[in-house]
């Protein structure tokens, strides 16, 4: 995909009263990973291809981002989106409940995303539970680290997934290995909604 400047509506469809606790602590996580590297706002843009305004309002909180502009930070601080997450999270912990798991959604592509793996900076690998309404399609630009090692396991419904311009149609059961290194998509044909397990390890 051509690294474009991402235009606000990348972020949602805006605030909500009130700001949502999560968004909060994610905002401030991406600032301060900005302030860490001592990048203005438009040398994030220039790295990223987001615009700096969109930048902004996702570090204000003022927004909640989307996967896609997710992906892209993850891939310029060279972070997966699981890490990101946990590091607005408290102190790691061995076990984690079904009830304290990081669940995050992006409204605008219809992906809900469960934060499975106790989260620990220091790991290599993790477990994320994902689901597609029908009719989602979600598409990243980028690995947010170039090689990631993807298994992904449809425990229902059915899902497209393409990478290296080849499409993979999985139905409940299948499981898709693949080592990421450009665009990727994940679609659901529908009619029901698709949910799987994805197994993430770092290069």
């Amino acid at each position: 995909m051509k690294q474009d400047v991402v235009a606000d509506p990348a972020c949602g469809t805006g605030p909500a009263p009130g700001r949502d606790p999560v968004d909060v602590r994610l905002g401030a996580r991406l600032a301060a990973l900005r302030a860490e590297r001592g990048w203005s706002l438009g040398e994030l843009a220039e790295r990223s291809g987001v615009s700096r305004s969109t930048l902004s309002r996702a570090e204000r909180a003022e927004t909640s981002p989307t996967a896609a502009l997710l992906n892209r930070l993850c891939q310029v601080y060279g972070r997966t989106m699981s890490r990101l997450l946990s590091e607005v999270e408290a102190e790691p912990v061995p076990v984690v409940r079904a009830a304290e798991q990081t669940v995050w959604e992006d409204p605008a592509s219809g992906f809900v995303r469960r934060s499975v793996s106790p989260p620990h900076t220091g790991l290599r690998g993790e477990l994320v539970e994902g689901r597609l309404a029908p009719g989602a399609d979600l598409a990243y630009d980028r690995p947010p680290v170039p090689g990631l090692e993807q298994h992904i396991w449809l425990l229902e419904g059915t899902l497209a997934v393409t990478a290296d311009g080849t499409e993979h149609h999985l139905g409940a059961g299948d499981c898709l290995r693949l080592r990421v290194w450009g665009p990727t998509r994940f679609r659901c044909p529908g009619p029901a909604a698709a949910r799987y397990a994805l197994a993430v390890v770092l290069p």
